[in-house]
């Protein structure tokens, strides 16, 4: 009985691995020279997850589009949750696809992968869970055209880089102005990736390589994660790329004919990919194929970087596990993080660069001279690359936020990284560290629907605050205290002051008619002479202030209690030991 069961489970397993391999692509049948339309790549996905056992698609959030985000699972074993993955010890990587749909080389190139894995040509090794997101941005993969991303070569028509809010998603990962980014980010946490790889296509300057790679900057990932990152994930990838036949590089952040002379590594903050990951002790990549290169040989080498990256994880999974577990405790028991990085410049190394010599020639536009790489010129040098990034100051860890309830758009973001807090019960007085906004500078063009706050300078009180009942305490003894601390301390470049959540503290909203307050501010001189001294002094300072009634009275209701005391406090207040 158990062997006649054991041949018709063969017999179906054959007949799904035999369906499998008539399931092509449009880019097969296009002989590379297609992408398939949204609608197709979902159907492909629903054949694929009916016809083999190993494959499980789920619809999960919804998007601006009004379609929900797909999440492939791909695992030798029935699968049934990514937390049961961790507990057995598989490594967990997470491939994301299509975040601009102009870029759709890793859309192609999972479909293959995965058809690949489901009919045995590849081998999926049995440690490894491997969750594939098909194609993130919904809206801009059915905003479809042949006139996108004029510089690429291939294929034949795709979608827009912006989001159905015309958005980029990847500016989108730490403020979620988008209902993709909200849905995505609940995938990012149930899945919990060991690995996250965001699948794109570089612009820029010309070269012979085929795929450059953006990685979490090591020093920023920290600890013996940022040196594993460093020393041997990265040099890995590399490794196995060139038997793959490809010479991988780091991604190439210049876009001059300069490009020899060197370059920094992309300084990835947590608006993008692999900066939101690195805050949750992911090791993150974000593959870049040369948009010059033609599209199948693009599609070729993303499925080899995927298939790199599945056999370095099966090699060394224990251990990537192991350092995450660690930089996680680490992170808990931290007492201060760093605020700020600068590029080390005399820190380079050298790396191998296959590129072509630049030139100028003639423009048929202009007349005038123009860049021009010339391909019958190829050369391999040595040249400097720049990837260490120092601390440059270092600020102590409180032992908790509070946020007052009113900030719930701050609030409902927290919610959804899935950090841990808790509402207070009661009405209650607490002792804070309260910062107030000193400096700061918007700036005057819209970013991404934001007019961001940069150099921003505080200065710290220590204040006795009522809070009320439902506000937030957000404790700092989680594995997610590195997103707090990069989210809620408003000097961070991707902060939510950055970002424009807490806005509303920059404007003033007491203020006084100036024939009334005259008397008034008169009266409160004579009962605070130490005012009165203060503002003698300014007079003598500044001529231009000792000329302007209007100035001396800001100054005067500025330094009384009448003025809002919520006026440039910062709404996020510190708990100290």
């Amino acid at each position: 009985m158990i062997r006649i069961f054991s041949l018709f489970l063969a017999g179906c397993m054959l007949a799904a691995n035999t369906s499998a391999q008539k399931l092509t692509t449009v880019f097969e049948t296009s002989n590379g020279s297609k992408t398939p339309e949204y609608a197709a790549i979902i159907s492909w996905w629903q054949q694929l997850d009916q016809l083999s056992n190993k494959v499980q698609m789920r619809a999960m959030g919804m998007t601006d589009a009004g379609f929900p985000l797909h999440l492939v699972t791909i695992s030798n074993q029935p699968f049934t949750s990514f937390d049961k993955a961790h507990q057995q010890q598989k490594t967990v990587l997470l491939i994301n696809n299509g975040i601009h749909p102009g870029e759709p080389d890793g859309i192609d190139a999972s479909m293959l992968l995965a058809r690949d894995i489901a009919e045995q040509k590849l081998r999926l090794p049995d440690n490894v869970v491997l969750a594939l997101i098909p194609v993130y941005n919904i809206g801009g993969c059915l905003n479809r055209s042949a006139y996108y991303r004029v510089d690429q070569d291939g294929p034949e028509a795709f979608g827009s880089r912006g989001n159905s809010q015309n958005l980029d998603l990847n500016r989108d990962f730490i403020k979620c102005d988008t209902k993709d980014a909200l849905a995505f980010t609940a995938i990012f946490h149930e899945v919990d990736p060991d690995i996250f790889v965001d699948n794109h296509v570089s612009n820029g300057a010309d070269y012979q390589h085929v795929m450059t790679l953006l990685s979490s900057q090591h020093n920023k990932l920290g600890g013996q994660m940022g040196e594993f990152m460093n020393r041997q994930f990265e040099p890995g990838l590399y490794e196995r790329m060139k038997k793959e036949g490809f010479d991988l590089i780091p991604y190439v952040n210049d876009f001059g004919d300069a490009v020899t002379n060197g370059w920094p590594a992309f300084w990835d903050s947590p608006r993008y990919a692999s900066g939101y990951a690195t805050l949750f002790h992911s090791f993150a990549f974000v593959p870049e194929t040369h948009m010059l290169k033609p599209y199948p040989q693009r599609v070729k080498a993303t499925y080899a970087l995927m298939k790199s990256f599945i056999g370095f994880a099966a090699d060394h999974g224990l251990r990537i596990q192991e350092l995450r577990r660690e930089a996680r405790a680490q992170v808990m028991q931290a007492t201060s993080f760093p605020a700020a990085y600068k590029l080390d410049s005399a820190a380079g190394t050298t790396i191998t660069f296959k590129g072509y010599e630049a030139t100028r020639k003639k423009s048929d536009v202009s007349g005038l001279p123009r860049l021009y790489y010339d391909r019958t010129k190829p050369f391999t040098r040595q040249i400097p690359f720049y990837n260490e990034y120092r601390p440059q100051r270092l600020v102590t860890k409180p032992r908790a936020y509070i946020i007052p309830q009113g900030w719930w758009k701050v609030v409902d973001r927290l919610k959804a990284n899935r950090i841990k807090m808790q509402q207070l019960t009661r009405d209650t007085t607490i002792t804070v560290q309260a910062y107030y906004i000193t400096k700061y500078r918007s700036s005057a063009i819209p970013y991404q629907m934001h007019h961001a706050n940069t150099d921003v300078e505080v200065e710290t009180r220590e204040q006795r605050l009522s809070f009320r009942k439902g506000d937030w305490w957000i404790p700092m003894n989680q594995p997610a205290n590195r997103f707090l601390f990069e989210t809620l301390e408003p000097y961070y470049e991707d902060s939510y002051f950055a970002w424009n959540f807490f806005d509303g503290i920059l404007n003033n909203k007491e203020w006084y008619s100036a024939y009334n307050y005259e008397d008034i501010a008169a009266a409160y001189l004579k009962e605070h002479p130490s005012l009165q001294a203060a503002l003698e002094e300014k007079r003598k300072s500044d001529t231009a202030f000792a000329s302007s009634a209007a100035a001396q009275l800001t100054f005067i209701f500025n330094q009384s209690a009448y003025k809002d005391p919520d006026f440039m406090r910062y709404p996020v207040f510190r708990i100290m030991d």
